[in-house]
């Protein structure tokens, strides 16, 4: 730990940097999503899913493929398990869902198959887009939130550099969502509030230092100010960043399928959380507050050498 010992990195030196590698990742998350699209889980986009257990992935391919339309089978949770998830695309009643779930055991039931389903999920296609619509909201609503809460504590230029920075660990995660192939469920949706809390928090400890750094220091640069906050609150930002990554690690490997989902999109804000914290929104917040104090300038000029002690003049009688 004593590379936190009075630490001096010039962090804000590779903001630049920071910045095209954030932006080359949502670009290439982006680039995925144009071309295969948002992969909603069952949540929100309706439909029944099974998880089957007892018969191999070819032997319950070949068994559904009297039934028509689409369908994604595959291999689900650790290998070893045994377990095969099958999946349907949603319909606008829950009695055409039924219908395609009695298909699923009726075509396992003649194709000579002794599996056991261990779990069913029915969601219709209108609940399904009924939670999509209220995961944006809620999302949006946080977000607007937050925006209000920092531009009142601190200035309307901090609040966009850590909005800009919740986004960004928004999107990042959803590229690495999309990347991996993890699909958009009310796990997910629930990680991404959580993030999107977890990120402005470590923000506003950092911004909280510069609000104290700059009364004892008028005269410095903003960007210099900045750079120490950031350094002052480095072991902070680590150890926590630390503790709460092995934690969720820990549910990763050994919470189970259920919650592999939540766990990846933890992992993947925590570390963009700690990434954006320290180089997207003090970078930003910089940036927008040249106009008001520009870096190297200082807020009130120092008094020239050759006035200190001189006398006003008195004009001359005419």
């Amino acid at each position: 730990m004593k590379i936190f010992d009075n630490a001096n990195y010039n962090f804000l030196k590779w903001r630049w940097y920071a910045i095209a590698a954030s932006l080359v990742v949502i670009l290439a998350g982006v680039g995925v999503l144009v071309t295969k699209g948002l992969p909603l889980g069952i949540d929100f986009s309706g439909g029944a899913a099974f998880i089957i257990q007892g018969a191999g992935e070819g032997d319950i391919r070949r068994a559904l493929d009297a039934i028509p339309g689409d369908k994604v089978i595959q291999q689900y949770d650790d290998p070893s398990k045994g377990q095969i998830l099958v999946r349907l695309p949603g319909a606008e009643t829950g009695s055409t869902l039924e219908t395609q779930a009695q298909a699923i055991e009726k075509a396992l039931t003649a194709a000579g198959l002794k599996t056991t389903i261990i779990n069913r999920e029915l969601v219709s296609a209108v609940i399904g887009a009924d939670l999509q619509k209220r995961g944006i909201y809620a999302t949006l609503a946080s977000i607007l939130a937050i925006t209000i809460y920092i531009a009142v504590r601190f200035r309307p230029s901090f609040a966009i550099g850590a909005i800009a920075a919740t986004l960004h660990d928004v999107f990042v995660t959803l590229a690495f969502l999309m990347f991996f192939g993890y699909d958009l469920s009310l796990n997910v949706v629930a990680a991404l509030l959580t993030i999107t809390g977890y990120s402005v928090n470590d923000t506003i400890v950092i911004f909280d230092r510069v609000r104290e750094n700059l009364r004892s220091m008028r005269r410095q640069p903003l960007e210099e100010v900045v750079n120490l906050s950031v350094n002052q609150t480095l072991s902070r930002t680590i150890i926590t960043a630390g503790t709460t990554f092995l934690s969720v690690l820990s549910l990763y490997l050994f919470g189970g399928e259920a919650l592999r989902g939540f766990a990846f999109t933890m992992l993947v804000g925590i570390v963009s959380g700690t990434y954006s914290t320290i180089f997207i929104a003090s970078a930003i917040a910089i940036i927008l507050s040249q106009g008001r104090r520009r870096s190297g300038a200082a807020v009130e000029p120092a008094p020239n050498a050759q006035d200190k002690g001189r006398k006003p003049r008195r004009a001359k009688a005419s």
